[in-house]
């Protein structure tokens, strides 16, 4: 187990839902909501879904979440992401063979994972080339959705120490 272990342990029954089935699905009362907002993330936003994925991939590696890691939305794979480029989103993205949209999407998720008051004149630069407003607030959206989330189901333990990876679907709207 990472960590010390669970610390509050997990729900009985098995969903087969990845969020549902950790810790955060002990949470009944609060959990739909949870659901619902990730959905939101990947249904209501017009930013594409494999730099979504990105997002929610370095955020994963950042706060070290097992489960967030090992899991791949389908609709990010049927735009495009590939296990190839998962590879990249490590510490070396800014040297790697990886786009210039792909690496400000990733600079984006570092200053906002690590500094959030502090963005670079030149990743400013970068995002606007690619993003629009909008779309630069909806991913700050998605990487406080994500991040708020795996941060909780790493603080509340319990995970493997590592996953295989496994294709989700987006939960029914």
């Amino acid at each position: 187990m990472n960590g010390s272990g669970p610390r509050v342990g997990a729900p009985a029954q098995a969903s087969g839902h990845v969020i549902r089935d950790s810790s955060l699905g002990l949470a009944t009362q609060l959990i739909d909501a949870l659901v619902q907002l990730n959905g939101s993330v990947w249904r209501r936003n017009d930013v594409r879904p494999a730099f979504i994925e990105m997002l929610r991939l370095r955020n994963a590696r950042t706060v070290n979440c097992v489960f967030c890691k090992s899991v791949r939305y389908d609709v990010a794979r049927a735009d495009g992401l590939t296990e190839e480029t998962v590879e990249l989103i490590d510490d070396g993205f800014a040297a790697s063979s990886l786009g210039e949209v792909e690496k400000a999407v990733l600079g984006f998720a570092d200053a906002y994972l690590r500094n959030p008051g502090v963005f670079a004149p030149e990743l400013r630069e970068r995002l606007r080339a690619h993003f629009s407003t909008a779309q630069i607030c909806q991913m700050a959206v998605a990487l406080a959705t994500f991040s708020a989330s795996s941060r909780c189901a790493v603080a509340l333990g319990g995970m493997p120490e590592s996953l295989p990876v496994m294709e989700m679907p987006l939960p029914p709207a």
